[in-house]
């Protein structure tokens, strides 16, 4: 098991739209919402073996019959982390499957939150298969690479 420290973990960025209210919470029948949840994960590598991993999170909730925005939450959550293992693909797995695996739930609580104070019903989000996300990206990016000739 490769040996990592989270030094700290802070919010570097949140952003909360609303564009729709107090409309919203006038109208009787607004129709279903739907929800659509972006996740990205940004590593910048510095010197001493430390590695900023952030989490980059986008939710966004639209009525279904005219696509009319009902709050959209932007953030950006970040570990310092600390890494002193040598194999690059033990590395990797930490960095994109582990540490994101830890920040997780402060981002989770963050939006259960936000929604909670905006006025609308608390959104919590489902946990994320961090380790399910990365296979999925290195068989797409296997598939994008063109075959020998």
């Amino acid at each position: 098991m490769p040996k990592f420290n989270i030094i700290s973990q802070f919010l570097k960025d949140i952003s909360f739209e609303s564009p729709n209210v107090p409309e919203l919470f006038f109208k009787q029948d607004n129709g279903q919402a739907k929800i659509e949840i972006n996740i990205d994960i940004n590593i910048k590598g510095s010197e001493n073996n430390l590695f900023m991993v952030d989490l980059i999170t986008k939710v966004h909730s639209k009525l279904e019959k005219d696509d009319k925005t009902i709050f959209l939450i932007e953030s950006t959550y970040t570990g310092m982390v600390q890494y002193e293992e040598k194999d690059e693909e033990a590395k990797k797995k930490t960095l994109l499957i582990d540490v994101p695996t830890l920040l997780f739930p402060s981002v989770r609580a963050l939006v259960t939150r936000l929604t909670a104070e905006s006025g609308f019903p608390a959104f919590t989000m489902q946990p994320v298969d961090f380790a399910a996300l990365y296979e999925q990206r290195q068989n797409a990016a296997a598939n994008q690479k063109p075959a020998n000739q």
